[in-house]
């Protein structure tokens, strides 16, 4: 299966030019011996590069170039197929674009290509050329040092309950985790995650039940969240939980529930923001709008979890907006080096800031995912790197410390 592989990358300051030169000649002998073609580009800064060829050999370079320290921010552009090569000549060829006047240099890379590629200017991969040749995307390209460039230090302020009334015949139980501001080392909220007794997953807690029985179990859960978040003594502290779309549809006086229970446990409606799951197809979103509108009169905040995750995302903002989203651990998930999750994200970002609503990112494992998404305007994070769920507590957050060396 022919394969192309289109990636960015930056140059380390530290390599001479001598090396590219070299690593040009060894990639030309490299990419002849497995049939694959390398067009490299190169602005004095950054690298862009196709290569296209058969699906292993081409993987199998890629997977070299992406450990060879010689660069850095490696950013996978476009991973597609066609069904003939762009450009003929296997092997490696370097175009310095600074060599080049920019409005012809394009032409002159399209002048290497095959017959039928040269024309066709609306084809993504060329198109991809194009804008790295204008230099249209460059604001978006977020340098971010290494992951080991920080140290995350917990501040050992982990917190238990304290004596309550909560019922110890509850069916379920709640895990605890912190939303943060890294940089501003602040707790901007906390999560309430539904858990089974023993610490199991809502899955485990749902997995018998259906139908009516399913949304008055997960109403009826929030009145153990709200009790144990009381015996944590929260204070003003803002508080999430979670609820099904459909809970607030088919569980009549849902509402009205809700706000009996947090007065009841001390707490008032403005530090409460429920989570709605969006991957949760809604059938009745009149009726959901409605509910929803109940939640926001009762000073309730409202956020959609998961964001890019499931059926309702974009209909959902359109409905009614959010205080809040959450963007899905999905597109999350090694950022830093994806081209298509980084748009994605840049989207909804835009989006949001647009319509004021607030974005936070979950999920957050590795320190170059925070750092990329720093960059691109975020600021509150959700994830394992800061602090894990604590069952019944309220963890410790590791802080980012920069090291002196860096």
């Amino acid at each position: 299966m022919l394969t192309t592989i289109i990636y960015r990358s930056h140059f380390c300051d530290n390599v001479p030019y001598k090396a590219l030169e070299e690593m040009v000649t060894a990639a030309n002998e490299k990419n002849s011996h497995g049939g694959v073609t390398g067009i490299l580009l190169f602005n004095g800064t950054h690298f862009f590069q196709l290569l296209e060829g058969p699906q292993e050999s081409v993987t199998t370079i890629y997977r070299h170039i992406c450990e060879d320290d010689r660069h850095y921010n490696v950013v996978e552009l476009l991973r597609d197929y066609s069904p003939s090569r762009r450009f003929g000549k296997a092997g490696m060829e370097l175009f310095d674009l600074r060599e080049h006047d920019r409005d012809e240099v394009l032409q002159v890379v399209l002048d290497k290509g095959t017959s039928k590629y040269q024309l066709i200017y609306d084809d993504r991969a060329l198109q991809f050329f194009r804008t790295f040749v204008e230099a249209r995307e460059k604001e978006n390209y977020f340098e971010i040092p290494a992951g080991d460039s920080w140290d995350f230090i917990s501040d050992g302020n982990t917190v238990l309950p304290q004596d309550s009334k909560r019922d110890l015949t509850a069916d379920c139980s709640f895990a605890f985790q912190p939303t943060i501001d890294p940089l501003a080392q602040e707790i901007v909220s906390l999560e309430a995650l539904l858990r089974t007794t023993d610490g199991a997953s809502p899955q485990a807690f749902f997995g018998s039940l259906s139908g009516d029985a399913l949304y008055q179990a997960d109403l009826h859960s929030k009145k153990v969240a709200f009790e144990m978040a009381a015996a944590l003594n929260l204070g003003e502290q803002t508080l999430t939980v979670n609820l099904q779309p459909m809970t607030l549809v088919n569980v009549p006086d849902a509402v009205r529930f809700l706000l009996t229970e947090i007065e009841v446990n001390g707490l008032v409606p403005e530090q409460i923001i429920v989570d709605f799951t969006e991957s949760e197809i809604i059938s009745r979103l009149d009726e959901f709008t409605d509910a929803v509108r109940q939640l926001k009169a009762a000073g309730i905040r409202v956020a959609i979890d998961h964001f890019g995750a499931g059926f309702a995302g974009l209909s959902l903002l359109a409905q009614f907006q959010p205080d809040r989203i959450k963007i899905n651990r999905d597109l999350i998930k090694d950022v830093h080096k994806s081209g298509p999750r980084q748009a994605i994200i840049q989207a909804i970002i835009k989006c949001c800031t647009s319509l004021e609503i607030s974005i936070t990112a979950v999920g957050v494992e590795k320190a170059e995912e925070w750092m990329w998404l720093e960059s691109a305007g975020i600021s509150m994070f959700q994830g394992h790197l800061f602090a894990k769920p604590a069952l019944g507590a309220i963890p410790a957050v590791f802080w980012p410390e920069k090291k002196s060396n860096f």
